[in-house]
Parts: C-alpha cells; structure tokens; sequence
C-alpha cells in the first residue's frame, strides 16, 4: 500500500507537487496552497492510502522536490 501524507498548513505554493504529480496534487484558486486530491484530513495533515503503486513514483518525486519538505511518501 502507498501512503501519501500533505502537511498543507505549511505550503508556500510553489508548485512543484502538481507539475511532478498532477494525478494526486492542485493548487487551490482560493489560498494558493497545494491540495492532496481525494486525502482525508485530520489535525492539519492530509493523507491518501492506495493499493494503487503507481502513485508511488511521481508522489516520491513531489516530495524530494518540494522545498519545504511536507510531503511524505511511502510504502507500507
């Protein structure tokens, strides 16, 4: 299973995560903010979990670019 976990709280839209994963990443019209699209947040930390491993490369690559670090991506 793939685990991918957005602290959005602390993005400062640079938008790295949507051009390297436009699958699970947008940048939100309203705050300019990037969104884990179909996550489920919770205490500011949004997450999605897929048997899906397809995900796994362009997420992990969304995190080693982002400059803030708030992306995790994982295999469990």
């Amino acid at each position: 299973m793939v685990v991918v976990t957005l602290q959005r709280k602390k993005c400062i839209g640079c938008n790295y995560c949507v051009e390297l994963a436009p699958e699970q990443f947008q940048m939100s019209k309203r705050d300019g903010k990037c969104v884990l699209l179909r996550s489920e947040g919770k205490k500011g930390f949004f997450t999605i979990k897929s048997h899906d491993h397809s995900l796994y490369e362009p997420c992990k690559n969304a995190q080693l670019a982002c400059p803030v670090k708030i992306i995790t991506t994982k295999i469990v």
